[in-house]
């Protein structure tokens, strides 16, 4: 991890930083990296021995403290009181690293109602709460930093990830107007992140009743990337960052080539992400409660050029 950049605040002291999502995957990698440069981090996910598990991680790693917060971004009180809880053991709030999401696969049709909307609501409901929460302490401070994880698929639409779809689309809807609303603070800043496929394990937890087995799209970047773009993104205070080398490339043709885009999008995420091997039974996957079990920093899929992450 980068170790570039300040890690104290302005008053001397290490910089408090709340990440959602911590349990697992780019939140896992991002408190990773927050801990190496001695911030006083507040992990949060609905997953609590593996937020503890985290905790003694990063406090080995060189966190100055890993205070555990069970959350579940979707309920309105429980996005409340990570922020709370933060304030009353730190003072303040420097940084918010909102990376909590949950994914399904499925058509539009084929998706149990549940489905769709517990992962719309994951990532519009759950930003618009930890949001609403954060930027009150902001306000107040009169400084801090939102990070939001937003997706490739904020930008784009695939078949067959439509929940997703929805929800990152209205995501980054939700970051933006945030951005206009904050102008007005100029030490306040809300920024999105926007990967492309990660290696994580978010895919093999996805609800998924498709039959097919699911896996990130090509290029695959760890999560390590991702969070080493969220700090630079701290560091250097922007607004926007897309992580994958890809990315500018397929929102073009999404945006410009509408009709190639759309003749050749199925048959490449069916070759690339939805492959037939292994077959999958429906699952609902960690979309209406979590799966500690599949949690980790990594999935099992290999980076571009065929090389295991670590």
């Amino acid at each position: 991890m980068t170790d570039d950049g300040p890690k104290v605040t302005g008053e001397g002291k290490p910089p408090v930083v709340v990440v959602t999502g911590a349990s697992s995957g780019i939140g896992l990698s991002t408190a990773r990296a927050f801990a190496a440069r001695g911030a006083q981090l507040v992990l949060a996910s609905r997953s609590a021995d593996r937020l503890a598990t985290v905790a003694v991680q990063c406090l080995a790693e060189g966190a100055a403290g890993a205070l555990v917060v069970v959350t579940d971004v979707a309920e309105e009180r429980s996005s409340q009181n990570l922020i709370d809880t933060a304030v009353a053991a730190h003072g303040r709030v420097d940084v918010v690293v909102h990376s909590a999401t949950v994914m399904a696969y499925g058509t539009i049709e084929e998706l149990p109602p549940e489905i769709f909307t517990a992962v719309v609501d994951t990532a519009v409901q759950g930003t618009y709460f930890v949001a609403r929460a954060a930027l009150a302490v902001f306000r107040s401070q009169h400084r801090g930093h939102l990070v939001v994880v937003n997706s490739l698929l904020g930008s784009i639409a695939a078949p067959q990830m439509g929940a997703y779809v929805v929800a990152k689309w209205g995501q980054a809807g939700l970051v933006r107007v945030l951005q206009l609303e904050t102008r007005n603070e100029p030490e306040i800043l809300v920024s999105s992140v926007s990967p492309g496929g990660v290696n994580t394990p978010i895919y093999s937890q996805a609800a998924n009743v498709t039959g097919r087995s699911a896996r990130p799209p090509l290029p695959v970047d760890s999560p390590e990337k991702v969070a080493r773009a969220i700090l630079s993104c701290v560091d250097r205070r922007r607004a926007r960052v897309s992580v994958g080398p890809a990315n500018p490339l397929i929102v073009a043709g999404f945006r410009l080539l509408p009709k190639v885009y759309d003749a050749l999008v199925t048959p490449l995420l069916h070759l690339a992400s939805l492959t037939r091997q292994p077959p999958t039974d429906p699952s609902t996957g960690n979309v209406l409660e979590p799966r500690p079990g599949g949690e980790a920093e990594h999935g099992r899929w290999p980076g571009p050029l065929g090389v295991p992450h670590r």
